[in-house]
């Protein structure tokens, strides 16, 4: 009898817990499904050029033609003062996914072949947190991240399972991938899609016969394919508009011209009709989205030109942006100069579909990890005071063979200081797409040849940088000179100094304890041992040094 009563004890028991089990799931399933009917009419597309520059009318140039994105940023607040963290195409996209600098998330370089940079597996990407919510996403595109476990997609359609020429240039196969993942979307569902263009990058090495900008690619011509939605603009190197940074020569003019053939394929890309929807924002509208879309539109970094992409000078770090809301009609086609960085994107993102942040930490329990990032929507509502006063960078190589780390602050938009880890001593590294162009081969030439460069600098000063380079961008945009070692400017430099590596170890950047207090610490033990040869007595002061290692 007494082990009957046992039994039917443990089988209520059992039964309990069985209930309890289910109706844990079934309250999470209500919450899920709660969660994605409350994201129900709020969507994200966002797209982003690869090395694309302000080549476009809405920035001041009216030589590249580029109506469709113009029309795009009449609707959108415009930000003129907007950055990337890091200047590199793997890095930039990373930090973009996970709003975290480079130095946090752990990937450092170029993600394909043999570079084979990753973040830490334990990093929270915005798609992943996005799918934790109810929110579908996917991807169309150049992708170059990884590890798959941290930045996966829904839906995916990138270089790891088709040719990046077709999914990021043929701006037709592009559109048809765009319709097929809407038309396989749910109604109630929300989503984000990032369409992550190949276009305006160089060509790669190998296939030059495409053109320095792979500008023939699908033009029509025997041998280079046909892309339907494409009519290729051709640009005469006389009449392009040179950026400041870059030489003033006919090698740079032609380089220049076939940059902007394929800005003017993004742009069809983006192809505008009527109301300015068309080819993928015109599938946007067929799929009935137009009215409940965030449009977003950047690159993951500068052009690549001299002082342009993998440097930290602006030319680099300076990306266009600009947002457009369904929702907030009253700074369309306005410009803005609050300070923005694409680390902004995780936050304005979550904060368009109302979703926290998590708490988590990627390598020790007493790292947590946090965004540095600001959500823009309010800057959409005409609430500028959100703005940050400083702006970070951070950037370690490109290729795998290129180690420059670098680090920069820019404060109140006036001073800037970037601090060369590898420098004095070291070169800088030029990578193999820019090492090749024609632009960078006639500064070669002509600086062995004793000819004029037609630069704002000599290819020397380029490569041999000092250790520590601040300029004042408002007395001198083009950053020509440094004023770090002028008296006039001590404090300000140590000023900016201070900041650069507080939030350095706020981010638990690993090479922070490299290079940045070593004459410190050998003035130190040279004094300890003094003290030791004096006293004898060494065990305090070793121990203090050891812990102040060990924690800064």
């Amino acid at each position: 009898m007494m082990m009957y009563s046992l039994w039917c004890g443990i089988n209520h028991f059992s039964k309990f817990v069985l209930m309890m089990f289910f109706l844990i799931i079934f309250l999470l399933s209500c919450h899920h499904e709660a969660s994605a009917a409350l994201l129900h009419g709020r969507n994200v597309l966002l797209m982003i050029a690869d090395d694309g520059g302000f080549e476009m009318g809405v920035y001041g140039n009216n030589r590249c033609r580029t109506p469709h994105l113009d029309a795009l940023a009449a609707q959108s607040l415009v930000f003129s003062r907007a950055r990337t963290s890091v200047s590199s195409c793997s890095p930039s996209r990373a930090a973009l996914l996970s709003g975290l600098p480079s130095h946090e998330n752990g990937l450092y370089g170029l993600h394909h072949d043999v570079h084979h940079f990753n973040s830490f597996e334990t990093v929270r990407s915005l798609p992943m947190i996005l799918r934790e919510n109810g929110v579908r996403t996917g991807i169309i595109g150049k992708k170059h991240v990884g590890p798959g476990s941290v930045y996966s997609f829904d839906y995916e359609q990138t270089e790891e399972n088709n040719s990046i020429m077709q999914v990021g240039r043929n701006i037709t196969r592009i559109k048809l991938l765009v319709r097929e993942f809407l038309a396989t979307q749910n109604e109630t569902q929300p989503f984000l899609l990032y369409v992550a263009f190949h276009d305006p990058h160089r060509c790669d090495h190998s296939n030059p016969s495409y053109g320095h900008f792979c500008d023939k690619f699908g033009n029509g011509e025997p041998g280079f394919g046909h892309i339907p939605d494409w009519k290729p603009i051709q640009y005469k190197p006389e009449d392009v508009l040179l950026p400041y940074f870059v030489p003033d020569t006919p090698a740079a003019r032609e380089d220049v011209a076939s940059q902007y053939t394929t800005i003017s394929r993004l742009d069809q890309g983006t192809r505008q009709k009527n109301l300015g929807v068309g080819l993928v924002l015109d599938e946007i509208r067929r799929a009935g989205k137009t009215e409940d879309t965030l449009i977003i539109y950047s690159s993951d970094n500068g052009i690549s030109f001299p002082n342009g992409r993998t440097n930290m000078y602006e030319p680099g770090l300076a990306v266009p942006l600009f947002i457009k809301s369904p929702y907030d009609l009253a700074r369309r086609g306005e410009l803005t100069d609050v300070q923005a960085s694409l680390l902004d994107i995780v936050p304005t993102v979550l904060d368009w579909f109302d979703i926290d942040y998590p708490k988590y930490h990627i390598l020790k329990p007493s790292q947590p990890t946090s965004l540095g990032g600001k959500s823009l929507l309010p800057f959409l509502r005409g609430d500028d005071h959100a703005e940050s006063d400083a702006f970070f960078g951070s950037h370690a190589m490109h290729e795998v063979t290129m180690n420059y780390p670098m680090r920069s602050i820019i404060l109140g938009e006036r001073y800037k200081l970037i601090h060369n880890l590898n420098a004095p001593g070291t070169p800088f590294p030029i990578d193999q797409d820019f090492y090749l162009s024609p632009t960078f081969l006639d500064m070669l030439n002509r600086t062995l040849n004793g000819r004029p460069l037609h630069w704002i600098k000599e290819l020397s000063d380029y490569y041999f940088r000092e250790e520590w380079e601040m300029f004042d961008l408002k007395e001198d945009p083009k950053e020509c000179v440094n004023l770090h070692r002028k008296k006039k400017y001590r404090e300000i430099f140590i000023e900016l100094k201070e900041k650069l590596f507080m939030w350095q170890k706020s981010t638990y950047d690993p090479w922070f304890c490299c290079v940045l207090h070593m004459e410190y610490y050998w003035r130190t033990l040279k004094d300890l041992f003094a003290l030791r040869c004096i006293t004898g007595n060494f065990e305090d002061s070793d121990n203090f040094v050891l812990r102040d290692w060990y924690y800064f």
